[in-house]
């Protein structure tokens, strides 16, 4: 059992001392937090990466994003679309219909949502099938009723066990990609489970353009991933995709600002 009392103390005063400038005092009160609760709901790991205080996770972590997800589900779209220009369904159902119309007997939307991405692209689908860490965000998509099938999952673990061996033609992750670190797993998963020449459809998020790192990824201030684009075209490359499109966009507006990603449409070789 966690102690919820204590862990709403200690991420309180991370918080706090974050805010402040009191990066030391926030890392110890976010160690503190992952202490109470080793599967950190509250995502002390990403804020701890990107105070530069701890090593980068391989993924936010199912706990963190169901948490997340679940607290926002009733107002997803009105926070997402309405306030923060939120568009990338819409333009990735642009690209594709673009340099890969279809038609598409089966799709997979990992990461569905409130399904989004499902309604920009049910023209091109005959079944679409989506998949969700977040109960309340299944919950939402289902009252939408584009969805053939609805599965509460994590992507790269339902890539792995989805008990149907039949193929998708079109597989897409609109702002999964930024919950991950490694892409590896993901791109594997994802080719495993596409046709021959499937297509995959999927959103990044990136670093600024004054940010002259050399990392491949890494957690941003937002506490998403951010990947360059040479590390997506070199991952996609290794996991067996010829990329047909691969473009700079804005995903969303960040405390005001245009936060930068890659829009990118592959097909599996």
């Amino acid at each position: 059992m966690i102690d919820e009392a204590a862990l709403e103390e200690a991420y309180g005063r991370a918080l706090t001392a974050e805010k402040a400038g009191r990066r030391q005092e926030a890392a110890d009160a976010y160690r503190r937090c992952i202490d109470i609760d080793p599967d950190d709901h509250v995502g002390a790991r990403l804020r701890l990466a990107a105070l530069g205080c701890g090593e980068t996770p391989p993924s936010a972590g199912d706990a963190y994003v169901a948490t997340l997800f679940d607290q926002h589900a009733e107002a997803f779209e009105d926070i997402l679309v309405r306030q923060l220009a939120y568009d990338v369904p819409a333009l990735l159902a642009a690209r594709i219909a673009a340099v890969a119309p279809g038609p598409y007997r089966r799709m997979l939307d990992l990461g569905c949502g409130t399904g989004l991405a499902g309604r920009a692209l049910k023209p091109f689908a005959e079944t679409i099938i989506g998949v969700d860490l977040s109960e309340g965000m299944i919950e939402a998509c289902f009252d939408a009723g584009v969805y053939d099938h609805l599965y509460i999952g994590e992507a790269v673990g339902f890539l792995e066990d989805f008990e149907e061996d039949e193929p998708f033609d079109l597989i897409v992750g609109t702002d999964v990609i930024p919950y991950l670190g490694d892409l590896d797993p993901l791109l594997a998963g994802v080719a495993g489970r596409l046709a021959p020449n499937g297509v995959f459809g999927v959103s990044t998020e990136t670093f600024s353009p004054d940010d002259a790192g050399g990392e491949a990824f890494a957690v941003g201030p937002d506490h998403r991933f951010h990947h360059r684009e040479g590390y997506v075209r070199s991952r996609l490359a290794a996991n067996g995709f010829a990329i047909l499109d691969l473009q700079p966009i804005t995903v969303r507006q960040e405390n005001g600002r245009p936060a930068p990603g890659h829009l990118v449409v592959a097909r599996r070789s």
